[in-house]
């Protein structure tokens, strides 16, 4: 069932107020579809459209740089991630702690660790829930096959990445050895667990009323199982799709995956918002845990504004009360008056 609640709005007086920081790489990218990232740069100029329509003062920054002395700045709205280092997703939230200046999502502590895919797996397993095994190879450790789980196909990608970027599989250990070298020559520690042929079904969860609310889960469904999802694909560099993100209509499966992802929100607040993602077998319709990913892809063509859609809030609507809660969070908006941070 999909239930219904009215989105948040801004104080008119805080939009006229407040002075919002955008950092996001392709904030100022006018060509469409971006050759190495794709759709990512069409979604952050639609960030910048629906913080527009919603009438805040917009400053824009597309670096790091923006943060390396203090901003003039209100709040900061950090979109940067993939920096082109590892942890690079840490560095704005680090450097908005140390301007003391407030910003949208979760500390600097909280996505290292839901970024680090190994450590919300141990978290997972914590709270007992289904998660296939995997193993963690980290640069400069030793590469011990032993520690590898037992399979007839892996998946190695790196640890902390986001859009299936360096993904990849292997039928043999040889196979998992060459991937995981590949990624720790490229700077990256590798995560390698079994495949599942399968679909991924996607909890995406928004702050509202200061609590956490959690949207209509969405199945990814494949027209293969057996397929996996490439980096480029998600970023529609490649023609094509071989898969759709709807709701889920299985309602024991949906009950699951909304009962395993509130065993582990406690663990992550606060974060604004966010996506907790399932692994669904095909064959057995087991689920399993697979992986957080907070301060998400916010795109209106991606799962957490498709959701939204589904209980009648508008893209533009969703980031509002995102934003809107998270202010509230900071002690910027009490009872719809403005305060300022000192």
């Amino acid at each position: 069932m999909i239930c219904s609640a009215a989105p948040r709005t801004l104080p008119a007086t805080v939009k006229r107020a407040l002075k919002i920081l955008l950092v996001a790489k392709h904030v100022h990218w006018e060509d469409g579809i971006h050759p190495s990232d794709g759709t990512h740069a069409v979604y952050h100029r639609e960030m910048r459209a629906a913080l527009e329509e919603i009438g805040v003062d917009l400053r824009l920054a597309d670096s790091y740089v923006a943060l390396f002395s203090r901003p003039d700045a209100d709040f900061v709205f950090p979109l940067l991630n993939r920096g082109g280092f590892l942890n690079s997703e840490m560095l704005l939230p680090i450097l908005c702690e140390r301007w003391g200046v407030p910003y949208l999502g979760a500390s600097p502590i909280v996505r290292g660790l839901a970024d680090d895919k190994h450590l919300a797996k141990r978290i997972a397993v914590a709270h007992r829930l289904p998660t296939a095994p995997w193993a963690i190879y980290r640069q400069g450790a030793a590469i011990d096959p032993a520690y590898c789980p037992r399979a007839s196909r892996w998946v190695i990608k790196p640890n902390a990445s986001s859009a299936s970027w360096g993904i990849g599989s292997a039928e043999d250990w040889e196979g998992v050895l060459s991937a995981v070298l590949r990624l720790h020559e490229e700077g990256h520690d590798a995560i390698v667990e079994p495949f599942i042929a399968g679909h991924d079904v996607e909890v995406p969860v928004v702050m509202r009323d200061g609590a956490p609310f959690l949207l209509p889960t969405q199945i990814v469904e494949q027209d293969d199982p057996n397929y996996l999802r490439t980096y480029r694909e998600k970023r529609n560099l490649v023609e094509g799709q071989a898969y759709e993100i709807k709701p889920l209509a299985d309602r024991r499966i949906r009950e699951d995956a909304e009962r395993q992802t509130r065993a582990l929100l406690r663990e992550y607040m606060p974060f604004d918002y966010g996506r907790f993602e399932f692994r669904l077998d095909a064959q057995t319709g087991a689920l399993r845990f697979m992986e957080v990913n907070l301060n998400c892809n916010l795109w209106s063509k991606k799962t957490i504004a498709m959701a939204a859609r589904q209980i009648g809030w508008s893209h533009t609507e969703l980031v509002e009360t995102i934003l809107t809660e998270s202010l509230a969070r900071h002690g910027l908006v009490r009872d719809g008056a403005l305060e300022l941070a000192a």
